[in-house]
């Protein structure tokens, strides 16, 4: 298998298992990695997912270049082909579109080693990320003629300042996990042999809280970003007052008068 998966509690655990290949994806790792994350979405006993890469060399390294050759068709047949059919068609970056799942979970990337070209588009997509200290990260696709096709461009100028972004858009450099946290492309950087279990142990925090409460706050983090401010504040009005009644909230308002932990059901 090139996607493992292992569930830890309320935590799937998604790992990229191409270490030959620096964790290079192919259209089928691509699929697989895709319909783990369909059942991570629609499975409600669990709350979070984390993403890595086997291995401590490579969190991962982009679509593998040897094994995703231009097709053989048009590129307008393809892109308006059917989904499944566009993606063996050469329109296999649909299959790594996070956006395109809507998935009201948190995603954790814990990024061990290189993330490169989707790699790093795979990350941006996740919504914590946390990095080994030998982790380094880029788009260098401007290199190879190319452009990044899963929103490396539009996510990472909304991550980091702009100067730093464009910087590596356009030359393909990368930077290593100091520099990635000092600018926020990352949240923490821990030492390799650790990363999986921080990732777990942060995941595990995030399982232990309303799972309507982060569920809805995912979908205002996901929803209000172009919308002015006045749009925004209405939306969290609006998902406040959805919850205001909820079995957990008044639970979690319990729990706090009587100064104990609080017992969630999502309901």
């Amino acid at each position: 298998m090139t996607i493992d998966c292992e569930i830890d509690d309320r935590t799937l655990l998604i790992r990229i298992n191409r270490p030959e290949a620096l964790n290079a994806l192919d259209v089928a790792s691509m699929r697989g990695l895709n319909e783990a994350l369909r059942r991570f979405r629609d499975d409600p006993h669990l709350l979070v997912a984390v993403l890595t890469g086997s291995g401590d060399r490579a969190f991962c390294t982009g679509a593998d270049l040897k094994r995703t050759t231009p097709a053989s068709g048009s590129f307008a047949s393809s892109y308006f082909a059917p989904h499944e059919e566009s993606i063996g068609d050469g329109m296999y970056v649909r299959a790594i579109t996070l956006s395109e799942l809507r998935i009201p979970k948190p995603l954790i990337a814990a990024v061990n080693g290189h993330a490169l070209g989707a790699g790093l588009e795979l990350a941006l997509d996740c919504d914590l990320r946390i990095a080994s200290r030998n982790a380094t990260f880029g788009l260098p696709e401007a290199r190879w003629a190319s452009v990044p096709a899963v929103g490396g461009v539009s996510n990472l100028l909304r991550s980091i300042p702009r100067a730093v972004a464009m910087k590596m858009i356009l030359t393909g450099d990368r930077i290593d996990a100091r520099e990635a946290h000092r600018v926020g492309l990352v949240s923490d950087v821990v030492p390799p042999g650790e990363l999986v279990e921080t990732a777990l142990a942060l995941a595990r925090r995030l399982c232990a809280n309303g799972p309507l409460a982060v569920m809805s706050l995912k979908t205002l983090a996901m929803r209000t970003g172009d919308l002015p401010l006045s749009q925004s504040i209405a939306m969290e009005q609006l998902l406040w007052g959805v919850l205001r009644d909820t079995e957990d909230r008044i639970e979690g308002r319990a729990a706090f008068t009587d100064r104990r932990t609080p017992h969630y059901h999502g309901r």
